[in-house]
């Protein structure tokens, strides 16, 4: 860390401090121990005033604990808690490894003070609780009181008084300087349960009906309440405190116009390169027209309400990435330019990162990519030297967030993260035409630890493909696409609601999909790989949950031999009898499904076809319920060859080593309901 971002925190540790200070109903001598707890003030002294003696933070907190024993009341617990997230969110690197010991502490202390003062306790600690979930202290465990809590609950509710444990979860999701998102947890997906009025430091700002909530117009280093109200009755709240910011560029100060005409694309790229860390590029209302822009690092892009970026579409206008370089010792490659999971010349994206961090683009407004029929979708297939842009690529980049802004009329895949790590995406708008040609939604390639949350789809193919190349790009580096988490996401009208493949020659491991609607989607979850993807293509620990299916053509789909590229219908690829298992050999290991409700489906309720030399290694599916449509549409279930049109058919699984089936219900289809072939192990209990 440097000295300049050191002393700002501890700056605004010392802030954070002063607001304690000011209560007053606190034991004297308990919070004398408590404020020289604090992380900020030993650093501060021993750091800048060179002062000696201070033990370290950790011995500090247990003798804390201790005086607990002593004084164990409310406000002192309260107070210790507070001190003690503090200690645990400003650890200094060289104190790491008593994180867990920290947070240990903070749960047991959160124990004991929730079996002694029941609702009491969780009406007062609600704030500190939020602040622990940010911190991920809470991540794995749901804190249920003792009966004698739970009692008190029941009356407190009757009486009409608001109580945590009756009331929606708020988590916060993400803050920066000038804004916020927050999760409300009531059970619903996607929508929320009820119509909540959301207000900020007391003051009404808008009505929510979803579990994403973002909240704009914030200002810098300053703390807000927000609550969650549903009518009169408070429902939940989290405390936030916006992070710092040094300045704000404006760029029609550095000459953009925004008036649909200009070309602003220079005048927008010199406040990104101006913008020093920790600050703001300000794109405020009013049509931008561009073609590229680059991202660079430690920035932040605020694309405000009526604020369009609209992107011209003429190809001379853009910049290519070439596919792939040769580096001067002819040892090494660079590869910018890519298409369908090969490295391929490509027009630069609309809004373009190459190995930068630390960024993030939000707001209210929209980045439009203007194709048509007219330009980019015409003749769609007939690219053969440089192929079309995407509307948000990334290429070797961290720490990356998009959330708040509407993306639409991509010219090719919408938002393109390629072998990039950490990123988010948050809240956003994906709309293409039903019609547009390979427009998916969010296409993760070789990427790790990426989150989807409260996304709403809509477009002309996958909604969501995850990726990590074909032949050639999985083999020789070998990165899956891992660590990816979908939540809270809406996916209508497109090809797959999520699918992974068929550009999956690296793998693709640990993904779960929860708590999302798909609606009008051919499938919900769409596998497709095939023979000559290799070794490295192994799909593993796939998790899908709690999902509501409606009109989705067929649910589930795992196809093995996906009849893409020139040879996909070889008789290699499409051939039913085994092959030898080699290093052109791809697997499919475990698939988890489970609390999933499934109406008005069509096609079939699920189609698993695996390879007949590498099964499908295992299948779980618990909690689902299917039912069809009056009027079903007749289509076939997977894209490979000799797959006959079907309506209403049931659940369909051949070269299965494991398949268990634990309550799953299927009714009003045409013919069987379980058609199982090659499956070595079924475990019924339907």
């Amino acid at each position: 860390m440097n000295e300049q971002l050191k002393a700002e925190q501890i700056k605004q540790l010392l802030r954070r401090a002063d607001s304690l200070f000011e209560l007053k109903s606190v034991d004297e001598n308990l919070f004398r121990a408590a404020g020289q707890v604090f992380p900020v003030y030993a650093a501060y002294e021993t750091d800048y005033n060179g002062k000696e003696g201070y033990p370290d933070l950790l011995a500090q907190m247990r003798i804390l604990r201790g005086e607990l024993e002593k004084d164990g009341t409310l406000e002192n617990r309260a107070l210790f808690l507070d001190g003690l997230l503090g200690t645990t969110e400003n650890v200094s690197p060289q104190l790491y490894e008593y994180y867990r010991e920290l947070a240990d502490m903070f749960k047991e202390v959160l124990r004991e003070t929730m079996a002694q003062w029941g609702c009491e306790a969780a009406e007062r600690l609600k704030k500190v609780v939020a602040h622990a979930a940010e911190l991920h202290l809470l991540a794995e465990e749901k804190y249920q009181p003792e009966e004698k809590y739970q009692q008190e609950e029941a009356g407190a509710a009757s009486e009409g008084v608001p109580c945590s444990g009756t009331a929606a979860e708020v988590k916060p999701v993400m803050v920066t300087a000038r804004n916020a998102v927050i999760e409300i947890v009531d059970g619903g997906k996607y929508f929320a349960k009820a119509a909540y009025s959301i207000r900020v430091n007391g003051t009404e700002v808008l009505t929510a009906d979803k579990t994403i909530v973002s909240l704009y117009d914030l200002k810098p280093d300053s703390d807000y309440n927000v609550e969650v109200f549903e009518g009169t009755a408070k429902k939940g709240g989290v405390r936030l405190r916006t992070a710092h910011e040094f300045v704000t560029l404006d760029v029609r100060r550095f000459g953009a116009k925004g008036d649909g005409v200009q070309d602003d694309t220079h005048a927008i790229q010199a406040a990104i390169l101006a913008c020093p860390g920790d600050s703001r590029v300000l794109i405020p209302a009013g049509i931008y027209r561009i073609t590229s822009l680059f991202l660079k690092s430690h920035i932040r892009i605020e694309l405000a309400e009526g604020a369009e970026l609209k992107a011209f579409t003429d190809r001379e206008r853009f910049p290519v990435f070439p596919g792939m370089l040769e580096s001067y010792d002819e040892e090494e490659q660079y590869n910018l330019g890519s298409w369908e999971g090969n490295p391929l010349p490509m027009y630069t994206g609309i809004i373009c990162g190459v190995d930068v961090e630390d960024v993030v683009i939000y707001g209210r407004g929209t980045i439009n990519g203007n194709a048509s029929k007219e330009d980019w979708w015409k003749n769609p297939k007939g690219y053969k030297d440089v192929f079309r842009p995407r509307l948000f690529f990334i290429n070797g980049c961290r720490n990356v967030i998009l959330q708040g802004v509407t993306c639409c009329n991509s010219p090719s895949w919408t938002l393109h993260p390629y072998f990039s790590n950490d990123l988010k995406f948050i809240d956003l708008n994906v709309l293409n035409p039903a019609d547009s040609p390979n427009t998916d939604g969010c296409d993760p390639e070789s990427c790790k630890n990426v989150d989807i949350l409260g996304v709403r789809f809509s477009l002309g193919d996958d909604c969501i493909a995850v990726k990590s190349g074909k032949i050639y790009m999985g083999r020789k580096y070998k990165v899956p696409s891992e660590n990816i988490l979908i939540r809270q996401c809406l996916m209508e009208n497109g090809h797959g609601a999520v699918t992974l493949g068929s550009e999956m020659a690296g793998g693709i491991l640990n993904l779960t999909v929860e708590d999302c609607v798909f609606r009008h989607t051919d499938r919900g979850l769409r596998v497709k790989t095939r023979r000559g993807r290799g070794k490295d293509a192994v799909l593993n620990n796939i998790i899908f949950r709690n999902l509501e299916l409606d009109h989705v053509m067929t649910p589930l789909v795992v196809n093995s031999f996906y009849f893409c590229d020139p040879d996909g219908k070889t008789s290699y690829v499409q051939s039913r009898e085994p092959y030898p298992v080699d290093d052109r050999t791809p697997s499919i290991k475990k698939l988890v499904f489970e609390d999933m409700r499934c109406t008005n489906c069509h096609v079939a309720a699920a189609y698993f076809d695996g390879l007949p030399e590498q099964k499908i290694e295992e299948i779980v599916m618990r909690n689902i319920s299917v039912s069809y449509a009056e009027n079903p549409k007749c289509d076939v279930p997977a894209m490979s060859v000799g797959v006959p049109k079907s309506s209403r058919r049931g659940l369909y699984a051949h070269n299965v080593s494991k398949l268990t089936l634990d309550n799953v219900v299927i009714e009003g289809q045409d013919g069987e309901a379980y058609e199982l072939d090659g499956v070595d192990r079924c475990e019924k209990n339907v």
